[in-house]
């Protein structure tokens, strides 16, 4: 008998996308579907993804079928909530609507108060789901805060329906300081009581985040090292003290990539595909860069390429004052993201400042981040922490080698040139200050300008298998474990 997964994120590709956590519900719930097939049959997975009916969605111009309704309590009053349903890769995808999400234009707020409402209504929804289908859950595996809550719900308030009553709980835990705090209202209005926890700071109580790893049966961090840093002062959010309480029941597995949507041999929106075995073709599609934002080509300058969300966690302001720091090194670098003002006009203001090395884009542009894995030399990634990352995996598989801090997932997928010659795949620097950022990138450079060296530094991160298959196969066992432990 196959095992039920009921999978739950706020966004999701290719529905709608707006971080990396659309990348991870994309890819991870059909991945695991797809493996599980290849198992006995006690050992297959019949995993079911439920979203929110995000304005985004209906106007990315999906329309899913309609299957029904049914309604949730918020405190006496009864709201509706619509079911339909549509499939991703033969996963069946279920989105749920209902009035806290009618006319909410952005997926997030600037403010997580504001999505409470919106959020809560959703995970409760998703608890009535597997009721309206007839269709038994045996694992309840949730995302970040916004669904949470349903780990509350389940827990707390002991659903009565059948197909829940044998579920267990999984949290897979993108980053910790986003904890859906201040949304004490909206709990309370649905009749989600506070944790009584012991080990829980006070303030944590009515928060999604902590309440519900307080409650949930495993927590799985997206890399292995990310799981233990968030047991430190450093990066433990307030929760160190907490978590490690918790140790028992929390481990990390490293995030994939989409293989396919990622390939250098296959890429439609690059100038020249190529392989690790052909790289000299990869040439081609740097030239393409230096010609459409025309930046001088120079004979042993690496093109540096920063590609990320503009937010003081991504380190761009490190990099920026490395570079200063490289003044008489040779390097250009073209920069793209859009978030954080701040952030945003430090680029603008270094591309001001450099004219001839510098092309800053303030933008979410897919497209030309194709192109600047494909044709960028060196990706920045001077994170100041980093639970799992994605680009530095996309970027090794195109032969972009990354220079990143020693951080969470980073350390765990990039092999340190300095560490191993032989197999190294990239450049680590130890701690987030521009000096070692400098020190790294110079290195980097003095690499670069030894062709055969730098050759097999791009070999070794293109050979190296990022696809979710690994990954996969470690939710499947989690899930094998808890439904055969007694909880």
């Amino acid at each position: 008998m196959s095992i039920h997964v009921l999978f739950l994120a706020a966004e999701a590709e290719p529905f709608v996308k707006i971080g990396g956590l659309a990348d991870v519900a994309g890819s991870l719930p059909v991945s695991i579907q797809q493996i599980s097939q290849s198992l006995g049959a006690s050992d297959r997975v019949d995993i079911r993804m439920a979203l929110p009916f995000h304005t985004a969605i209906k106007q990315n111009g999906f329309s899913p079928k309609y299957l029904g309704k049914f309604h949730i309590l918020r405190g006496q009053q009864e709201l509706p909530c619509q079911v339909y349903q549509s499939s991703n890769a033969g996963m069946l995808v279920y989105f749920l609507d209902g009035p806290p999400l009618a006319g909410k234009t952005a997926v997030y707020s600037p403010h997580s108060n504001q999505d409470g409402e919106k959020f809560v209504f959703f995970s409760l929804a998703a608890l009535k789901l597997p009721e309206f289908l007839d269709w038994r859950v045996d694992i309840l595996h949730t995302n970040d805060w916004h669904t949470a809550p349903a780990i509350i719900a389940l827990k707390t308030q002991r659903c009565a329906s059948g197909m829940l009553s044998n579920t267990k709980t999984l949290h897979t835990l993108h980053n910790l300081p986003f904890m859906g705090n201040n949304n004490e209202n909206a709990m309370m209005a649905y009749d989600l009581p506070p944790g009584d926890d012991p080990n829980l700071p006070d303030w944590a109580r009515l928060s999604p985040l902590p309440l519900g790893l307080s409650l949930a049966d495993k927590i799985i961090a997206v890399s292995p090292n990310y799981a233990k840093e968030i047991m430190t002062e450093k990066l433990g959010c307030g929760l160190e003290s907490f978590l490690i309480k918790r140790k028992s029941v929390i481990s990390g597995i490293l995030n994939g990539i989409d293989t396919d949507a990622w390939n250098p041999e296959t890429d439609p929106l690059i100038s020249q595909a190529f392989t690790h075995k052909n790289l000299h073709e990869r040439l081609f599609n740097k030239r393409s860069l230096f010609r459409r934002f025309n930046l001088p080509e120079m004979k042993g300058v690496p093109l540096l390429t920063f590609i990320s969300r503009m937010d003081p966690q991504k380190g761009l302001d490190i990099a920026l004052q490395g570079l200063e720091q490289c003044q008489s090194q040779p390097w250009q670098v073209i920069i793209l993201g859009t978030g954080d003002s701040i952030v945003e006009d430090l680029a603008c203001e270094f591309e001001r400042k450099y004219p001839q090395r510098v092309r800053t884009f303030i933008e979410f542009n897919n497209q030309l981040a194709h192109q600047l894995y494909a044709g960028a030399d060196i990706l920045l990634m001077p994170s100041r922490y980093e639970p799992c990352g994605l680009a530095q995996m996309i970027a090794m598989r195109y032969g972009c080698v990354p220079l990143a801090h020693s951080t969470g997932g980073l350390l765990d997928t990039i092999i340190s040139v300095v560490k191993d010659p032989n197999l190294g795949a990239g450049f680590l620097f130890e701690e987030d200050t521009p000096s070692q950022f400098s020190s790294s990138l110079k290195l980097a450079i003095k690499c670069y300008q030894e062709p055969q060296k730098w050759q097999q530094i791009q070999h070794n991160g293109m050979k190296t298998d990022f696809s979710w298959r690994k990954s996969a196969l470690k939710y499947i066992h989690e899930y094998q474990a808890l439904v055969n432990t007694s909880v």
